[in-house]
């Protein structure tokens, strides 16, 4: 099992403009992969940015709308241009490229708030759409389903992930454990004290590298002419995001961070054999599970709106672009 340099980016994108933040991104993964890293991982919906506005406006109302009608032009598209060029940026560099996306289903006309794995050989390794959209985030993005709930194999050990306050869902947690995760992304938007609580929790509890990678990002930050932002976003010095990031060990143990109130690039080495060696100690699903008392069912099936009987339509069905590599 080979170790892995991991990058985990604290950066602003440029809020709500897809190429540009792309454009970002890509530097930025250069200057992680220039450093060694063989992981780079981004921040909650960094492409195009997270939807701040739904803590400040009321549903529905003009801004919110206007806003909502920006983030669904600049929203990413699997198979689009958009992904194309990560995809590149991961086989050009020889790194596992993991970001954060307000993710567009073209069929359904609904955004997801999805994490997008690209390996080195610049295929889509897998995506996983939010479960659960936390409070005034239901109004803009829709909730994903079992079927992106997996950890993939790499030849640094399993990776897998959960988006924000999806890592407070214990059954989600222990699906991934299950699934043999050794290194656990937690892309988010919180800037609490407890977040860092909440991933040296987590890292101790499955025994396994967790890596929260926040956004960083002040008003003064913002396009200008981005919808409402002289009633909403005015004050030039007001955080969106300070920014939180932070690597942990498998025994709990800050590796790296956390990084608050500026941009920047954290690294840690992660050995899975370390993370494997250490459940010999407490496995949550194994030996400290009790499969005898205790069970989880995990549905796994996609559960799409609409179905298809004609087999001619299912490729409607999927609503997915014909060079989805997923």
């Amino acid at each position: 099992m080979k170790t892995v340099r991991i990058a985990a980016v604290q950066a602003a994108p440029v809020w709500l403009d897809r190429q540009a933040t792309i454009e970002t991104v890509v530097a930025l993964a250069e200057q992680a992969a220039a450093e060694g890293a063989g992981l780079v991982a981004f921040p909650e919906a960094f492409v195009p940015g997270y939807p701040d506005w739904v803590w400040r406006t009321r549903p529905w109302d003009h801004h919110a709308t206007e806003l909502y009608a920006r983030l669904l032009d600049q929203a990413v598209v699997v198979g689009s241009a958009a992904t194309d060029t990560l995809a590149d940026v991961a086989r050009r560099l020889g790194i596992w490229l993991s970001v954060g996306v307000d993710e567009l289903d073209t069929g359904s006309t609904t955004v997801y708030n999805t994490l997008l794995h690209f390996s080195p050989d610049g295929s889509l390794a897998a995506r996983h759409r939010k479960l659960v959209a936390t409070g005034g985030e239901r109004l803009v993005w829709g909730m994903g389903d079992g079927s992106t709930l997996a950890a993939i194999e790499t030849p640094f050990g399993r990776l897998g992930g959960l988006i924000c306050w999806e890592n407070y869902m214990p059954l989600a947690r222990a699906a991934l454990y299950a699934q043999g995760v050794d290194i656990h992304l937690a892309p988010t938007w919180d800037n609490s004290d407890v977040w860092v609580a909440t991933m040296r929790h987590i890292a101790k509890e499955g025994r396994i590298y967790v890596v929260g990678v926040t956004s960083c990002l002040r008003c003064a930050d913002l396009p200008a002419d981005i919808p409402g932002r002289q009633d909403l976003y005015a004050d030039p010095d007001e955080w969106l995001s300070k920014g939180n990031t932070v690597i942990v060990g498998p025994d709990g143990d800050v590796l790296a961070g956390p990084l608050i109130g500026e941009p920047g690039i954290i690294y840690a080495d992660a050995d899975a054999t370390r993370a494997r060696t250490s459940r010999h100690q407490f496995d949550p699903v194994g030996h400290y599970g009790r499969g005898d008392i205790l069970k989880l069912t995990v549905n796994t099936a996609p559960q799409p709106a609409v179905s298809f009987c004609d087999q001619a339509h299912v490729g409607a069905k999927l609503r997915l672009p014909a060079s989805d590599t997923e």
